[in-house]
């Protein structure tokens, strides 16, 4: 008889396993929760099922998936759990994890107060702004944010690699530390459940966006490194689903990075670079770890080869040694730990993880939301790298007109120095234009000179913006089609036009003499003023796309954001938002610098588009290493200015059929004459109350415009006729390029 009842169970058990085969198994995050819900670690189930760790972390993520017999075993493991620990409905939902999760056992982290990004001159008046890991609010979102005290000092950090919490004295009363499980909130990837980056501290203590505190252990750089990928739980997921998710960060405070073998300042103040017999630099060598091309400077990249589809980098940012540009980031080097966490954890929330300068990050943002391969299915049935339709999937040449000086292409053509003319390069730049004030002018009884600045003026032109994906094609006397990029060469010189604007045509304002290089933005500009045009050649690319949308969405929301944070939203009256810029700089000091840095990602990002030769090594003639980048592409950069200043030039022209014209023009500011000191004492408004159509319009939402600042009617006359300067660079009383504008 008991040899009977073994063989029917051996069946039963077959039975089983053949439908744990078919389909019996809940999904990966369901895994992960029930395995975790018994208290087992993945080594205590991987040993149970005689495999690797590495193979239950990839059935929990869902990369692999097990097999028979022990695909039945697992399964049964599973169900027993399940009947012990019913999902709860409320995380039923929670996102599967897709890498490697760490391999020591959770801990409950302690949260301390979220810290408030905080003024560097005043800290005990900053107002707390939203957690930089929650949603952006609505644009039109008016809630002030809640003042949350700093934290000034903190306990005694434990030696355990435990987190811990700011003592309760420096928290606020309505936020009083509370524990809350080792895993993220629902809705938040566990892998990086405490946020995207930490600030060290010279006692170990490591700090989170939202007031998280952990203690560090490492005392080198390899420690540092090997705890941040496998204890810290730091990182972001990434923003495409063929894309990368986001590596740790971790910046280090003068204090850590001498703690850690790193000296106060670099001796190569050109190259800025760590030499490479530094102690330190062995110290990785010896882990076997690596760095990138541009070695340990201010933004180090440290990695290991990816193994199994697991990527091993951890990016630092060094703040003694200037990681932090005080002209993209104003002093959010130089504050306390936990309000740098503040700022930076805010912009890798809403724009992405620093990685670099706020250029380089402009420049990644690009690829991160357009990557430039995704999985393909071959032939054979494999998963294999294809290109991903709509990316730059790979780096070409540019046409010889769009090349900058240095590029082999014109080394090739012409002498070193050579100085092309109008009709050998284009020249697509931004406004840099005044004129003479005319007589009447003089004595119209203008007492002021307005700046206008147009808020996020590229970023907006990027919006719906059909550039090259591919290399050029070289055609002689095309005929022209506005739905094609590329670079044409025309004649726009018998365009006529107020000699009160500037020219559209050129970055001086000045009226073309002849033939010369155009991107299709400008041509295209051309022929809506009716000019009737005839390129003699061209270089044109048929394939193309809207590469940019998503570049320009997710930095107008973060934009968007942002400005909320400091008071100023959409749908304001013209009278209340001139009143909201005029004080939103000082609502919130460190929310103004991440304004900044938004910003300044834009500009910047768009100038690596055409990244010139950085090394003083370098030869003319010789390739250097952004033009092996898909997103080198002086193309797109020309595109995008080019268009930038005819939307500019767009506006103005409607201005002007109500009879008010621009002095000067720097980039996206246009200075007008007024007769007080306000926009709103010379812009037209229809006989409704409504701004002139397609002209400029006060507003907070890029393309429409700010109050850049005033001046007298005498100093913008000396500017003009005595200095030969251009005003629009002074009009707020500042250099406008010196303060990166």
């Amino acid at each position: 008889m008991p040899n009977e009842q073994d063989e029917l169970f051996a069946s039963v058990d077959a039975l089983l396993e053949h439908v744990a085969d078919q389909d019996a198994l809940p999904d990966p995050a369901e895994r992960r929760r029930l395995r975790e819900a018994g208290g087992l670690s993945q080594d205590q189930v991987a040993r149970a099922l005689s495999v690797r760790r590495e193979t239950v972390t990839s059935w929990e993520v869902g990369r692999t998936e097990p097999r028979p017999p022990k695909r039945a075993a697992y399964a049964r493991l599973l169900e027993g759990l399940a009947a012990r620990y019913p999902a709860d409905p409320t995380t039923a939902d929670r996102p599967a994890p897709t890498l490697t999760e760490a391999s020591a056992p959770t801990r409950p982290p302690t949260v301390a107060p979220e810290p408030a990004i905080p003024a560097p001159t005043a800290p005990e008046q900053t107002p707390a702004p939203a957690a930089a890991g929650a949603a952006p609010r609505p644009a039109d979102h008016t809630e002030p944010p809640a003042p949350s005290p700093r934290p000034a000092a903190k306990s005694t950090p434990p030696k355990n690699g435990l987190p811990k919490k700011i003592p309760p004295k420096y928290a606020s009363p309505k936020n009083t530390p509370t524990k809350k499980p080792a895993d993220a909130p629902a809705g938040t990837d566990p892998r990086f459940a405490h946020g995207p980056l930490g600030v060290l501290d010279e006692d170990g203590s490591l700090y989170c966006v939202g007031g998280l505190v952990l203690d560090c252990p490492a005392k080198t750089l390899p420690a540092l490194v090997e705890w941040t990928l496998s204890e810290a739980k730091l990182g972001a997921p990434r923003l495409h689903r063929s894309g990368k998710d986001a590596d740790p960060l971790i910046v280090l405070t003068a204090a850590a990075a001498g703690r850690l073998g790193l000296p106060a300042e670099l001796e190569d103040r050109r190259g800025l670079r760590l030499p490479e017999d530094h102690q330190v630099i062995k110290q990785l060598a010896r882990a076997e770890w690596k760095l990138t091309r541009r070695g340990f400077g201010p933004w180090a990249r440290i990695y290991r080869p990816t193994e199994g589809g697991r990527r091993q980098c951890v990016q630092l940012a060094v703040l003694p040694w200037g990681a932090l540009d005080e002209r993209s980031w104003g002093a959010t080097g130089q504050l306390p730990p936990a309000d740098v966490a503040a700022v930076l954890g805010s912009y890798a929330q809403r724009v992405i993880t620093p990685l670099g300068s706020t250029a380089v990050c402009g420049l990644e943002l690009m690829t991160a939301l357009r990557p430039p391969t995704r999985a393909v299915k071959s032939a054979s049935g494999s998963w294999e790298s294809g290109p991903m339709p709509g990316s730059l999937t790979e780096a070409v040449d540019p046409a010889p007109p769009e090349a900058p000086l240095e590029h082999p292409v014109v080394a090739a053509c012409y002498p070193r120095f050579h100085e092309r003319t109008p009709d050998q390069v284009v020249d697509e730049e931004a406004y840099d234009w005044f004129r003479p004030l005319t007589d009447e002018e003089c004595t119209a009884g203008y007492t002021h000179a307005v700046g206008l600045d147009v808020n996020m003026a590229f970023a907006a032109a990027a919006n719906r913006l059909v550039v090259g994906l591919g290399p050029a094609t070289h055609e002689k006397r095309p005929d022209f089609d506005s739905k094609v990029p590329g670079s044409w060469l025309v004649d726009l010189s018998h365009v006529d036009l107020d000699p009160r604007l500037p020219s559209p045509f050129t970055p001086k304002g000045i009226r073309p003499t002849g033939p010369a290089w155009y991107a299709t933005s400008t041509v295209a500009y051309a022929v809506e003023l009716g000019a009737r045009v005839q390129p003699a050649e061209a270089y044109v690319r048929p394939e193309s796309g809207a590469y940019l949308d998503p570049w320009y969405t997710r930095l107008r929301d973060a934009y968007l954001a942002t400005m909320a944070d400091l008071g100023v939203t959409t749908g304001m009256t013209d009278e209340d938002f001139l009143a909201a810029m005029a004080r939103h700089k000082n609502v919130d000091p460190g929310r103004a610098a991440v304004l900044s840095a938004i910003k300044s990602s834009v500009k910047g990002g768009i100038g690596k588009l055409r990244e010139r030769p950085q090394s003083a090594k370098h030869k003319h003639g010789e390739r250097w290493p952004a033009l092996e980048r898909p997103t080198w592409s002086p193309h797109i950069r020309a595109e995008l200015i080019g268009k930038a200043r005819t939307n500019m030039h767009r506006k103005m022209t409607r201005l002007a059929a109500a009879g008010l014209f621009p002095v000067a023009v720097l980039s996206d500011c246009a200075v007008y004459l007024s007769r007080g000191p306000s926009p709103l004492d010379f812009l037209p408004y229809t006989p409704e109350g409504k701004p002139v159509p397609g002209g400029f319009r006060l507003g907070v939402s890029p393309g429409m415009v700010k109050h850049e600042g005033t001046q007298d009617f005498l100093w913008l006359a000396s500017m003009i006729e005595d200095e030969q300067i251009n005003p629009a660079r002074h009009i707020k009383g500042t250099d406008a390029a010196a303060d990166g504008e």
